[in-house]
Formats: structure tokens, C-alpha cells, sequence
């Protein structure tokens, strides 16, 4: 074992104890969903594990992993739905799960989503604890594992996958650990479109990095030179008999110099990683349509999907006010949509780090301005797990045996919303 390792070891397992309490929280909300799940399904005798494994975007990702690219469905409206819409990471893991294991593709979706909701998890305390402590990271956790579509993280579907590797690579982005960011931004690229949000907190946190370097150096030279003017007019006031005292109390003072910076390679290789995932993928859905670089597009359009700056999800909300039953639905939508932007105000009034703003400012937008799916809007938000620092950072500032009240209800509330919801319409 080389020194590197035998110093890594210990570190990792201080982490883990670090991350425990929140982990085993993690768990034991997960645990509960799938229980209220499994016992729901069964009063009315359907197959959880099915809910939870073959139906909708979890077919889809079986039939890349046994078929590969190029199946579709054509619909009699003419709209044609493409497997080229998924992106490739979670088949690619099912397929190996399904060749070094008994387990099917099915199989292995569910079992790397458990895997990597917990790496999530993990991720989202390393972030939280590294920007406000330990408790508002614990607190953090629990409430994206309390989310009123909680359900989906255990579901063999690639949220949880993108978000453990967004997770990852923001944290390390935080602590300057360049091509790591940038090889877990690749990754995430490769798992959901959405990866360019991960790509661009990285180049932006590379370039603000850059460019505070830059004012650190013109600090400098500006430093040298005021010192430099001081001692010569400390020289002439001693020549011309002045005090002398005063001056030379004065003469020392120099801007701080900033320390030894990260190397620039490292950096400029993180930024050369982290969009390659997600601008391979596209590129070559391209190449294999025939449609160039906006070849992903139109298969979106396939899908009746795009981005249309929110213009179809307002007239959508706005449609349910027609009626007093589905007014209600409206309000609660009208309410989620400014709860998100006020979350995310409340995020930039409290100074979260920059990547983390940028990560959820996109995160947030291909979200809300999607011009399709709009069932399927708060599982998108869900890897906007910085939304939920302001909450986790409120709720850290209570007592325990309040904050473990008020996630212990919402815990109950959500396990039995996510066995109504899965047994019921469901996510799209």
C-alpha cells in the first residue's frame, strides 16, 4: 500500500462516520417508502416491484440496455418516440449488472438506483456540510429524501444516478479538485441532458477561479508598488528630519499575498472533461439520424418535447382554473412554481457558492421552461437539490426534537403520497 493510500484510507472512513447519521436517516426513509409502497400495491393486487421497475421511462432504459439504439414507436398522430431520447449511462450499467450477475436489465436498474440514491445521498451531505456544517447536512439529506416523489429515487430510473454524480462533482468543485469534477460531469452528461447543467458549474466555477487569480495578482503588483511609494517617502521624511515614527508603521503594510493556486493544467483539463458527455452523446445521435448536430432535437420533437421558455407549461397551468376541482390543482401548481423560484432567491440572497447556483439556475430552467411531460416537472427538480439548503439550513437552527418532528411527519405523509402516486397515474 503506498503513503497516498494508506492517508486515504482513514480519511474515507472519517467521512463515512461523518455522513452516518445522515445516511442511515437516508435509509430509513427510503425504508419506509418502500414499505407503505409494497403494502399499498398489494391491498390492491398489483406488483410494487413492477411499479418500481417496468413501467415507463424504466422500460425504455431495459430496451437500450437488451437492444440497443434504434427502437421506436410510431404513434398514429405521426409522432415517432426514439430510445435515442435516453441517454446511455444506466443501460450501460444494467447490461453490466445482467453480464456478471444472475439479475436481469430490470434487475440491475433497481439495483444501481438503491446504490446510487445512497451515493446521492452522500453527495448531497458532502456539499451541504462543506458550505454550512454538519447538521444543515443531515438536514439536507432528509428532505430531499422526503420529497413528495421520494418514490422515484428507488425507482430504475437515472435521477438518482445524475444526481449522486452532480452531487460528487460539485463537491468537488468546491474543494478544487478540478479533474475529478470534470470526469463525474462527464459521466453525468452521459445520464441525462441535463448534464450540461453540471458541465457549465464547472467551467463557470474554472473561469471565476481564473479570473480571481487574476484580481489576486493585480492586488499584488498594486501592493509592491504602494509599499514601494511608502518607503520612498518614508526615505524622504527622514532625510528631511520628519518623524520618522509614523512613517515607518505605515511603511510595512502590503496587500496579503494569496497562497500557492491549484496547478491551471488541472483546472483546464476539468473543463475539457465536463461537457464531453453530454456533447458526445448528442453528436452522435446526429451522425446516426443524419440530422447533424441538432439530430437530439428532433428526436425530442418526436416526444413532443422542447424548450420553449415555460410558454406551454403557463398556458398548462393556466388551463386549470377553468374549473373549480381543477382550480385547486392549479393553486398548488401556481404555489410550487413560486416556492421553487423563492427557494431559489432565498439561495443567492444567502451566498451559496457560485457553482451551486449555476448548477440549479439550469437544473431549474430545462425544468420549468420544458415544453412537455409537465407531470413529470417535480421529478426533473429533483436534482435541484440545492433549492433545499435554505430549508435544511432553517431547520438546523431548531431543536432536534423539532426538526425530527417536522421530518418524521413529512417522512409518513410522503411514503403514503408515493404508494398513492406510483398505484395511481404515476410519474410519465
Amino acid at each position: 500500500m503506498t503513503d497516498l493510500e494508506t492517508r486515504a484510507a482513514p480519511a474515507r472512513a472519517g467521512a463515512l462516520r461523518r455522513a452516518a447519521p445522515a445516511l442511515l436517516g437516508y435509509a430509513a426513509v427510503r425504508a419506509l417508502g418502500l414499505l407503505a409502497l409494497f403494502v399499498w400495491s398489494a391491498a390492491r393486487d398489483k406488483s410494487a416491484y413492477t411499479l418500481l421497475t417496468a413501467r415507463w421511462d424504466a422500460l425504455w432504459y431495459v430496451r437500450v440496455a437488451e437492444l440497443g439504439y434504434g427502437y421506436e414507436v410510431r404513434l398514429a398522430n405521426g409522432d415517432v418516440h426514439s430510445n435515442l431520447a435516453f441517454f446511455p449511462l444506466l443501460p450501460w450499467l444494467e447490461r453490466l449488472v445482467a453480464a456478471v450477475s444472475p439479475l436481469s436489465y430490470a434487475d440491475g436498474g433497481f439495483l444501481v438506483s438503491l446504490l446510487a440514491s445512497v451515493g446521492a445521498a452522500w453527495g448531497i451531505f458532502a456539499v451541504a456540510d462543506h458550505v454550512y456544517g454538519r447538521r444543515a447536512g443531515v438536514c439536507a439529506v432528509l428532505l430531499w429524501a422526503v420529497l413528495p416523489v421520494g418514490i422515484v429515487q428507488s425507482m430504475a430510473y437515472s435521477e438518482s444516478l445524475f444526481t449522486a454524480l452532480a452531487a460528487w462533482s460539485l463537491y468537488a468543485v468546491l474543494t478544487g479538485r478540478w479533474v475529478t469534477a470534470g470526469a463525474l460531469a462527464l459521466a453525468a452528461g452521459l445520464t441525462r441532458p441535463v448534464g450540461t447543467a453540471v458541465a457549465a458549474a464547472v467551467w463557470v466555477a474554472a473561469i471565476a477561479s481564473f479570473l480571481a487569480e487574476r484580481r489576486a495578482a493585480g492586488a499584488e503588483r498594486n501592493g509592491r508598488a504602494t509599499a514601494a511609494e511608502r518607503g520612498r517617502r518614508a526615505n524622504t521624511a527622514e532625510r528631511n528630519g520628519r518623524a520618522t515614527a509614523v512613517v515607518e508603521g505605515r511603511g510595512s503594510e502590503a496587500h496579503g499575498v494569496p497562497g500557492p493556486a491549484a496547478p491551471r493544467a488541472r483546472r483546464v483539463l476539468g473543463m475539457l472533461l465536463a461537457p464531453l458527455g453530454t456533447a458526445g452523446y448528442v453528436l452522435w445521435v446526429g451522425h446516426r439520424t443524419g440530422e447533424g448536430p441538432l439530430g437530439y432535437l428532433d428526436v425530442q420533437a418526436g416526444w413532443r418535447n422542447g424548450f420553449d421558455g415555460g410558454y406551454a407549461f403557463a398556458r398548462f397551468a393556466a388551463g386549470k382554473f377553468t374549473s373549480f376541482p381543477s382550480a385547486l390543482a392549479g393553486a398548488g401548481l401556481l404555489l410550487g412554481v413560486v416556492s421553487v423560484v423563492w427557494l431559489y432567491a432565498v439561495g443567492v440572497r444567502q451566498r451559496q457558492p457560485l457553482p451551486l447556483l449555476v448548477y440549479t439556475g439550469v437544473v431549474t430552467a430545462l425544468a420549468l421552461c420544458a415544453s412537455s411531460y409537465f407531470g413529470s416537472k417535480p421529478r426533473l427538480l429533483m436534482p435541484a437539490f440545492p433549492l433545499l439548503l435554505p430549508l435544511a439550513l432553517a431547520l438546523a437552527r431548531q431543536r432536534t426534537r423539532r426538526s425530527v418532528g417536522v421530518l418524521g411527519v413529512t417522512a409518513v405523509v410522503c411514503a403514503g403520497y408515493g404508494a398513492f402516486w406510483l398505484n395511481g397515474s404515476g410519474p410519465p
